[in-house]
């Protein structure tokens, strides 16, 4: 049971969303992740440098882990490549390790962030019950994607302006149209653009308006302010 993947598991031995598990789960990474920020502004440059790049190679190996081991019991498939939005953010985190570059890091705040977060309050992965693989691969390894960016935002290295923030935007666009074209290729569903998951927000915009892919271009404008403000809130006080 413990190496299932969801398609292998009985009904009724997984968990709800926002039940007890879900909601320790959640409490849990909201502690990590302070602790985290909190410990990592302590640090001298140097120091910061090295917590980045132990998480950032962590989160990269325990992804290329998950692929290990479903290709160890026999159940590998083109879905598993990191294609997903949050996938990519994996392989951004990796390079961000190797060269940091503004764009890169304003792309993980403005998505990574967000991404990782709604993934952890609307998980997919609900039927794998506790003691699975695959159960805590998904919450330690979102929780860890949310991490990295805020380790970065709290510590004042990110530059976020609205060029940083309009950049990202076309960044995301160039990453949906060869993923687009993978999803036709191997009929998959990286980033949730050929259909929406089961809990996923998406799923309401295709229930009241025919198609989830109008949540996109609603949405986005959407995660964009709310994002966006703080930044905002942050170049008032200062000033």
């Amino acid at each position: 049971m413990f190496f299932k993947t969801k398609d292998g598991i009985p009904e009724g031995l997984g968990f709800s969303t926002f039940d007890l598990t879900h909601l320790i789960w959640l409490t849990f990474g909201i502690l990590l992740c302070v602790g985290a920020c909190i410990l990592y502004k302590k640090l001298s440059p140097k120091k910061q440098r090295i917590m980045l790049t132990v998480l950032g190679s962590y989160i990269f190996f325990q992804e290329m882990l998950k692929n290990v081991v479903v290709a160890a019991i026999g159940e590998f498939s083109w879905g598993y490549l990191p294609f997903h939005l949050c996938g990519i953010n994996i392989l951004l985190i990796l390079f961000d390790i190797i060269k940091p570059t503004k764009v890169v890091r304003a792309f993980l705040y403005y998505f990574c962030i967000p991404g990782a977060a709604l993934a952890l309050l609307f998980p997919n992965w609900t039927s794998q019950p506790v003691w699975n693989f695959f159960h805590l691969h998904s919450f330690t390894i979102h929780i860890l994607l949310v991490m990295y960016p805020l380790l970065l935002i709290t510590s004042g290295q990110v530059e976020l302006n609205l060029k940083s923030a309009f950049k990202s935007v076309l960044l995301l666009i160039g990453f949906a149209i060869p993923v687009y074209g993978l999803n036709l290729l191997w009929g998959t569903n990286f980033m949730f653009l050929m259909k929406p998951d089961s809990g996923n927000p998406l799923e309401l915009f295709e229930k009241l308006l025919g198609s989830h892919l109008w949540g996109f271009p609603i949405l986005l404008p959407v995660v964009m302010l709310i994002m966006y403000t703080p930044v905002l809130i942050s170049k008032k006080l200062k000033r």
